[in-house]
């Protein structure tokens, strides 16, 4: 384990600050499950370590005038689990659930699980495919933008130096909306993910008026399966045209192969988790055959 000077911040104006006082080689500390074990594993030695531990707003789990849940950076992934406000958001609650242990949830953050941007965490798929935004502060600005847009390639994000991850927004759900998460891994449940989907839908009078479908662990970063969309979008789905859509996830994903399977095998997958989870919310008949 490297040693690092240590810095913690009493308010988001005095983070920035030091963020931008000391420049490359900082990195931020909330929850630590990801910053300490690479570290410890000296994959990750930085020179300053801002503490977020005691800055006030970017804590709090609340729902705004407009009916949007609003998370703050240092809310714990248990409660994202178990908070009242998430309940109408089941596809968020469901993927935070399946993060490794109890003890982990306890103790990983929302903001962290952003920032570190590992492409197989289980939140931020099912965070794009709710449409969320996610809040970001600058020593000088503060900006919003899709989730989806902050993961730029594996463990980069597009946020600017001295910028860090404020909270999320989670835009209402309407009367018709569907949503679930689902999680492939061979080995123990605490692991990351092989293929993961996270999926939100819109169905009126039997009719997919909206879709969005989301995975983690199958490229650089977490992705939109937007062939799979565009394929459902606007109809009546069957069975038969379910299971044709979910082969187009093909030309959505770019896996590469490592000790949780070939690329190949995580390709074959995907197309069956995104039909089972599919099957699942859309009721279709032999959902998962």
């Amino acid at each position: 384990m490297t040693s690092f000077a240590f810095h913690p911040a009493a308010s988001l104006a005095e983070a920035t600050a030091l963020l931008a006082q000391y420049g490359d080689g900082t990195q931020l500390l909330a929850g630590g499950t990801s910053l300490m074990l690479l570290n410890r594993l000296g994959l990750l030695a930085p020179d300053h370590v801002v503490g977020l531990r005691d800055v006030g707003e970017l804590r709090g789990i609340a729902v705004d005038d407009a009916g949007a849940l609003r998370l703050g950076a240092l809310t714990k992934l248990r409660d994202i689990e178990t908070a009242p406000e998430v309940r109408g958001v089941p596809v968020l609650a469901e993927a935070a659930h399946h993060v490794a242990t109890v003890r982990i949830r306890n103790q990983a953050t929302l903001g962290g699980s952003l920032g570190h941007a590992d492409p197989a965490q289980d939140v931020p798929p099912a965070l794009i495919a709710l449409d969320a935004r996610v809040d970001v502060a600058g020593p000088n600005s503060t900006r919003q933008l899709p989730v989806e847009d902050l993961f730029t390639g594996y463990l980069e994000t597009s946020l600017h130096p001295g910028e860090l991850v404020t909270g999320v927004a989670v835009p209402r759900s309407t009367r018709g909306t569907r949503g679930g998460y689902l999680k492939f891994l061979p080995r123990t449940a605490d692991d990351y993910a092989t293929v993961s989907v996270a999926a939100v839908v819109d169905v009126v009078d039997g009719r997919v008026t909206r879709i969005r479908v989301a995975l983690g662990a199958v490229a650089p970063t977490p992705v939109r399966a937007h062939s799979v969309e565009a394929a459902l979008v606007d109809g009546h789905v069957t069975s038969e045209q379910l299971r044709g859509a979910a082969e187009f996830v093909r030309q959505d994903i770019d896996p590469t192969s490592d000790a949780r399977g070939s690329a190949s095998y995580k390709n074959d997958v995907a197309v069956v988790c995104v039909r089972r989870l599919l099957g699942r919310l859309l009721e279709t008949e032999q959902e998962g055959r």
